[in-house]
């Protein structure tokens, strides 16, 4: 554990930071609502690590990841969700330490508050999705992770506890909740580092837990249980036992870490590579609802898959 990328600070690491050919930086948030009936996830990134464009360049020899960024907006919500992630090159970002601009969206950061202002077109039917995001941490951790042993895919779990204040124009969408916020970064394809890897975040009494469990491709791991509290402290714990869940539609194998059993509550991405699940769970005495996603890198690799993608993803010159 060694801070990232060298110095971490309340400006989020910098927008700017350095990001090498063929590699990439990504910011995520994820939210639910205090009722429960919305969530949401936002992943802003440079060199998009799921971008078949960004894949197909590779091939090639080292590829700029400034001319494969996107902004990966999806809202969960009973009655339709919404989904976009269109890809831009170079000439449509900009970056400062505290401000990244992706195509008509931007994302900033003012010393308190994340803010995410949000102008995008959804994929494969068109629709408008327009508003305005914010992410009030409780503390900034200082804890940050190098996930293999060449050191070159590093995690930064920025803020495991936050409010998030959503006010959408398109759709009409107004809702907080809890939410969380974290960064990561690597300087080579991240399919190069892992077989697949199990994440989940869920909020407790007194904070968040966060677990974290990957393979690496040689065979190795790195797995990770912690809780955060309200100041950004971090507490190992020990993982209890492992609950199988169901697949997902595509057949994605899905686990949890559970004291007490575990079952998917609610799918809310399901891809031949991907699911995102809302899961409770029972940790540290507490029942829990988990914000979980299960990744399979040797899916995301198919031929078959790859051809699959630009009807979600599609690229704006």
């Amino acid at each position: 554990m060694i801070p990232w990328p060298n110095e971490i600070d309340e400006r989020l690491a910098g927008f700017n930071l350095a990001v090498p050919p063929n590699g990439y930086a990504w910011w995520y948030i994820d939210a639910l609502s205090d009722d429960g009936r919305e969530g949401l996830t936002i992943i802003a990134f440079i060199g998009s690590v799921f971008s078949p464009y960004y894949a197909f360049a590779r091939r090639g020899g080292l590829t700029d990841p400034l001319n494969h960024c996107a902004l990966n907006v999806a809202l969960y919500r009973d009655n339709g969700n919404r989904w976009t992630m269109t890809e831009r090159a170079r000439g449509r970002v900009a970056r400062t330490v505290n401000a990244l601009l992706i195509g008509p969206s931007d994302l900033s950061w003012d010393g308190t508050a994340l803010t995410i202002n949000i102008n995008e077109v959804s994929a494969p039917i068109p629709g408008r999705i327009k508003g305005r995001v914010r992410v009030f941490p409780a503390a900034i951790t200082k804890q940050a992770f190098v996930l293999n042993a060449e050191g070159n895919h590093r995690w930064w779990p920025i803020a495991p506890c936050a409010r998030v204040e959503v006010e959408m124009e398109q759709p009409s969408l107004r809702w907080q909740g809890e939410g969380y916020l974290d960064s990561n970064a690597g300087d080579a394809p991240i399919e190069t580092g892992f077989r697949d890897w199990e994440w989940s975040r869920g909020a407790l009494r007194d904070g968040a837990a966060i677990l974290y469990e990957a393979e690496r491709r040689d065979g190795s791991r790195f797995d990770l249980a912690a809780t955060f509290d309200a100041q950004g402290n971090m507490q190992p714990f020990e993982r209890p036992a492992l609950a199988k869940l169901a697949r997902s539609g595509w057949r994605v194998d899905r686990n949890a870490r559970s004291e007490n059993g575990a079952h998917v509550v609610k799918t809310l991405e399901d891809a031949p590579f991907y699911a995102r699940s809302v899961v409770a769970t029972t940790l540290l005495g507490e029942k829990v609802t988990l914000m979980h996603e299960s990744l399979s890198l040797d899916r995301f690799k198919l031929p078959v898959v790859q051809a699959m993608l630009p009807f979600r993803m599609p690229r704006r010159r």
